[in-house]
């Protein structure tokens, strides 16, 4: 637990350090979002790549407190290949198509270094068994990798929410891991929570930077690296529904948008405004009480799924199915499978 501790205040203060030296540069190389429509909430142009303080924060904690292996290594090359996308898309813009192929690249990375999804329990056996996915889990880890990288992308719309979200999530997958003795996932998520920590008070509203795709993309990445390591090598779990449920808040508000863009006739990856943040600041909240409404569900996606991760499969699979429902029937209540234009 200690050492949970350290790596956490280690990553917190690095990247809370380094924060205004990347507000300092990005106004230098000129890493400024400027708003160019109505979708976005801010109305001027603001520093952008703050990422690159949490991305350095959490390679250097990593070093500092985890051991190195191939996994790790892979990890911190996929993640560098991440930045480095995300950079490119922060100063010039990057195409739908290269965000995918250097997404794929990272993702390759991890799986090279036999970091998979090897298995889903089956909760309709007798016992606790697992279903071994063999040659199809390259594919499903690959999909599962770059799916997470960008969910985290999608909500990042407000000061400090993808920040927020991510520090919340990091510490839910750092509990589960920790309780299913995966240690130096624990560290890891430990380290990831803390390098959001020490970026949200520049990020919060009102926000002195933004992380950018830069930020955001290497969230989800290190997101899914740990939920695959930490959460998903475990029998003792309903495997797959624990850590959608942890990430529930990018998982579900991307899987509405999908889902409403088809509905609409639109393309699915066509920008709109109907996350559930706008649909919030549609309500009248304001930013700040947007965000910590948003931060209040994560928390409580993060409780649900560790009580969900202690049941059996069966039990598990039962409250899975009813969160489920739920969630659906509050969408479809609020209109979250509605183009605002509807």
């Amino acid at each position: 637990m200690g050492k949970l501790i350290m790596s956490f205040l280690f990553a917190m203060i690095i990247s809370f350090v380094l924060t205004p030296l990347v507000i300092r540069l990005a106004n230098r190389f000129g890493f400024i979002d400027i708003p160019k429509d109505s979708r976005r909430v801010h109305k001027k142009p603001m520093p952008l790549a703050g990422g690159v303080a949490m991305y350095v924060a959490t390679v250097v904690s990593i070093l500092t407190f985890v051991k190195c292996t191939k996994e790790i290594i892979a990890l911190i090359v996929g993640a560098t290949i991440i930045v480095i996308s995300g950079l490119i898309d922060d100063k010039k813009g990057l195409s739908p198509k290269m965000k995918i192929v250097f997404q794929l690249a990272a993702a390759i990375t991890l799986v090279a270094a036999n970091v998979k999804i090897e298995f889903f329990t089956n909760p309709f056996s007798f016992g606790e068994t697992v279903i071994f996915l063999e040659m199809l889990s390259i594919p499903i880890t690959i999909f599962w990798i770059v799916g997470i990288t960008n969910t985290v992308n999608l909500i990042d719309g407000l000061d400090g929410l993808a920040a927020g979200v991510s520090m919340i999530c990091s510490i839910s997958l750092m509990a589960i891991a920790y309780k299913f003795g995966y240690i130096e996932m624990s560290i890891i998520a430990s380290i990831i929570a803390g390098s959001c920590l020490g970026f949200l008070p520049f990020n919060f509203n009102p926000a002195k930077i933004f992380m950018g795709d830069t930020g955001a993309l290497f969230l989800g990445f290190v997101l899914s690296y740990i939920s695959v390591e930490g959460i998903m090598k475990s029998a003792a779990a309903l495997t797959i529904f624990v850590p959608v449920l942890i990430l529930g808040v990018p998982v579900f508000d991307t899987t509405f948008a999908m889902i409403r863009r088809k509905l609409s006739g639109k393309s699915i990856v066509q920008a709109d405004k109907g996350h559930l943040h706008h649909r919030l600041l549609a309500l009248g909240l304001s930013q700040r009480q947007t965000v910590i409404v948003l931060y209040i569900i994560s928390l409580i996606f993060g409780i649900l799924a560790n009580i969900v991760a202690d049941f059996n499969s069966k039990i598990g699979l039962m409250i899975s199915i009813l969160i489920v429902l739920a969630i659906i029937l509050i969408a479809t209540l609020t209109g979250m499978f509605k183009s605002k234009e509807e």
